[in-house]
C-alpha cells in the first residue's frame, strides 16, 4: 500500500506522535481522521491542513460509544479506512508505595483504561469495518499500527502502571495479528525511545538529561516525523507483520 492510497484513522492525532502521522499521510495525498480529546488542538490542524482529507473527531477512546459512532462516521466520510494508527496515551509516574502510601488504584486503571483498554477498543471496532474492504493487489485490506514504549521493556521506578499498559500493548500484537491474516490486515507496533512529545515534556529538566544520557545513538531526542517514518515504512512494506519494533536509539533504560 502506498501512503497517498491511505485512508487512516490517527488516535492522539492532533498532537505528538499522532500529529507527525497525520502530517505525513496529508502531505503525500493520503486522507486522516483525526481522534482527540483536544477539540481546540484538532480543530486548529484541521484548519491548517485544509482540504476535504482530513477532518477531526473528539473521542475518548476509551468509550465504547464514542469509538463506535466516530469509526462509524469516518467510513461513511471517506468510504472506507484501510489504516488505523494508535496514539493516544497518557503517563502519569508513580511509585507503587511511597512515602504517602500505596498509589491510589484509580491512577493504575487510568493509565490501563487509555493506553491499553483504549487502544484495543478503537482496534475492535476498526478492524470489524476493515474486514469489508476490497483487497488491493496483495490482499491486503488494512494496516494496523499500535504504539507501546521502551518502558514495556524496560520501565524504571515509577513506571509500573504505565510499563503494565504499554506491555499489554506489545503481547496483544502477534496474537491480533494472527487472527487478521485471514482478513488480509496487518498489525504492527512501534516501540518508542525518547521523543519530543507532550509527554516527554512534562517530565523535570534534569530527568529529562538523565534519560537523554541512556540513549546511545544518535544521542538526543526522537522527533516526532522520525515515527510517522517508520508508520510509511510499515505501510508501504507489506511483509511486515506481528512485529514489534523499538524505534529508540538502541537506550536501555536504568532502573531511576
Amino acid at each position: 500500500m502506498k501512503l497517498n492510497e491511505v485512508i487512516a484513522i490517527v488516535t492522539g492525532g492532533a498532537s505528538g506522535l499522532g500529529e507527525a502521522t497525520t502530517r505525513r499521510v496529508i502531505a503525500a495525498g493520503g486522507k486522516v481522521m483525526i481522534f482527540d480529546m483536544n477539540e481546540e488542538r484538532g480543530q486548529a490542524l484541521v484548519d491548517e491542513l485544509g482540504g476535504e482529507r482530513v477532518s477531526f473527531l473528539k473521542t475518548d477512546v476509551a468509550s465504547a460509544t464514542d469509538v463506535e459512532r466516530n469509526v462509524a462516521e469516518a467510513f461513511s466520510m471517506f468510504g472506507k479506512v484501510n489504516m488505523l494508527v494508535n496514539c493516544a496515551g497518557i503517563a502519569t509516574p508513580g511509585k507503587v508505595v511511597s512515602k504517602g502510601g500505596p498509589i491510589a488504584l484509580e491512577r493504575f486503571t487510568q493509565l490501563i483504561q487509555v493506553n491499553l483498554i483504549g487502544t484495543f477498543n478503537v482496534i475492535r471496532v476498526a478492524a470489524a469495518k476493515m474486514m469489508e474492504n476490497e483487497p488491493n493487489g496483495e490482499g491486503e485490506r488494512g494496516v494496523i499500527v499500535n504504539t507501546a514504549s521502551v518502558a514495556a521493556y524496560e520501565g524504571q521506578i515509577g513506571q509500573a502502571a504505565y510499563s503494565a499498559s504499554k506491555g499489554g500493548v506489545v503481547g496483544m500484537t502477534l496474537p491480533i495479528a494472527r487472527e487478521f491474516a485471514p482478513y488480509g490486515i496487518r498489525v504492527m507496533t512501534i516501540a518508542p525511545g525518547l521523543v519530543e512529545t507532550p509527554l516527554f515534556g512534562g517530565l523535570p529538566e534534569p530527568a529529562q538529561q538523565a534519560l537523554v544520557d541512556m540513549t546511545l545513538f544518535p544521542k538526543r531526542l526522537g522527533k516526532p516525523d522520525e515515527y510517522a517514518k517508520l508508520v510509511e515504512a510499515i505501510v508501504t512494506n507489506p511483509l511486515l507483520n506481528g512485529e514489534v519494533i523499538r524505534l529508540d536509539g538502541a537506550i536501555r533504560m536504568q532502573a531511576k
